[in-house]
């Protein structure tokens, strides 16, 4: 998959050069490209923003150069699905992570300031959140929806590693442990130890859903709903 990004900050992009996303990249799984938003200016002090008409407080980025940045990006990414990072977006979960996965490409567009000029949604495919609260800019979410989309596509993690996370069913994870089997005072479940794997699945899908009901009752609701559903 090849993802381009189009921002007023390229350099804030570190996070892609390690861990998974390095391995990715290694592996040719994805390929990233950033594109600075003041490469596309047409002044001489790059200047990509600017008054919002009608007054109020901050600025806006013009539509632009983000509409000569994206022709220029689709002469190398002519299929990428072009994603405006902004808070009125649709609310970013890992349903919509699985469907980009899907895709050949993708583009995002990073919000900034006050916000982008109303005119750029007209050559976007969709707007997407990452939550209900306001941050500097569109980048932080970008990589969190690159993040999640990346560990997705095939080869970059081992086979059905992402089958039983949190989410991919519809429920929350269960709890995990490690050596050593006790630590101070607390230990490790019984059954984790016992060597009975059917136990242990059994233990680990109760917890799971016991998790979910608890701290996502919405989420617990969504997944009783599912399962009533398939075996009708």
């Amino acid at each position: 998959m090849r993802i381009d990004v189009l921002t007023v900050f390229p350099e804030v992009f570190t996070p892609l050069n390690a861990s998974i996303m390095k391995r990715a990249q290694e592996k040719k799984c994805v390929s990233f490209y950033l594109w600075n938003l003041r490469d596309f200016a047409n002044n001489a002090y790059k200047q990509v923003d600017d008054a919002p008409f009608g007054g109020g407080r901050g600025m806006v980025l013009q539509c632009e150069p983000i509409f000569r940045g994206l022709q220029e990006i689709r002469k190398h990414n002519q299929t990428g699905y072009v994603i405006l990072t902004s808070p009125q977006g649709e609310l970013f979960n890992q349903e919509i992570a699985c469907k980009l996965a899907e895709k050949p490409g993708l583009i995002f567009v990073c919000g900034h300031y006050e916000g982008v000029d109303e005119r750029v949604i007209t050559i976007c495919d969709q707007e997407l959140s990452i939550g209900d609260y306001i941050l500097t800019g569109g980048e932080l979410p970008t990589m969190v929806i690159i993040d999640t989309v990346v560990r997705l596509l095939p080869g970059v993690l081992p086979e059905g590693a992402t089958d039983k996370e949190s989410f991919a069913k519809g429920l929350l994870d269960w709890p995990c442990y490690t050596r050593p089997a006790e630590f101070q005072g607390m230990k490790v479940p019984e059954v984790l130890l016992s060597g009975d794997h059917a136990a242990v699945e059994r233990w680990r899908q109760q917890q799971a859903e016991e998790r979910t009901k608890q701290r996502r009752p919405d989420l617990y609701q969504k997944y009783l709903q599912r399962k009533k559903e398939s075996t009708q």
